[in-house]
């Protein structure tokens, strides 16, 4: 197998052959490039953010400064924003369903190191050499989720669609859809129901209304 066909078996692979070396620099360099537009330079921030990643949808829009590890490994859906400082280490694949949106700081990893120290320093590959070696876990979220400033999702994650995740959560196991979860680690608060609805809160519409009361 090739280093990328290890990570995506779920495998130990070396995070510093060449192969996987040239993908990151490709990718570190172009989050460089995106982190050095303007605001408002939208063709250009929507070009390079199709050159970074793997797919992306229509309507997404990322604040920056972004930092993607491989970005082609990572798959975006329509209307995704990500305030500042989001943070992808998508060693294994990552998808973001549509509709998703990200506060400040939010990281998303997917490597996981051996945790013996002598291990993690070195190990045997498996033509026998010397080498640093790690695996991967993949993350999928929904579609329609909302996660609060520096919110982490740990590898292996899966996050059901609809659900909100409070800031500061370190999310280390599955939250299943429609759910509020937070803490560190964080745990599912409750479920999100119709009764969460801003109709019911006419205390903050200030002359806003819900969608669904112009039916």
């Amino acid at each position: 197998m090739t280093p990328e066909e290890r990570i995506f078996a779920g495998v130990l692979f070396a995070p510093g052959s060449p192969e996987l070396v040239a993908k990151k620099l490709k990718t570190h360099n172009l989050d460089v490039a995106y982190n050095m537009t303007m605001e408002d330079e939208y063709e250009k921030r929507d070009r390079i953010l199709h050159e970074i990643l793997g797919g992306m949808g229509e309507g997404v829009r990322m604040q920056g400064p972004i930092f993607f590890h491989y970005g082609c490994h990572t798959k975006v859906g329509d209307r995704v924003f990500a305030n500042f400082n989001f943070t992808v280490q998508d060693d294994a694949e990552v998808t973001i369903g549509d509709d998703c949106n990200f506060g400040p700081g939010c990281t998303i990893v997917t490597p996981i190191h051996p945790m013996a120290a002598s291990e993690r320093n070195a190990m045997l590959d498996e033509n026998g050499a010397v080498k640093r070696l790690c695996y991967a876990k993949p993350v999928h979220i929904g579609k329609d989720c909302w996660f609060g400033a520096n919110v982490t999702v740990c590898p292996g994650v899966t996050i059901g669609d609809g659900c909100v995740i409070g800031a500061g959560a370190v999310v280390t196991r599955d939250i299943p859809a429609n759910s509020f979860a937070a803490g560190v680690p964080a745990r599912v608060i409750r479920t999100i129901t119709e009764a969460d609805s801003m109709k019911y809160h006419p205390e903050l519409l200030g002359g806003c209304r819900v969608m669904e009361e112009e039916v």
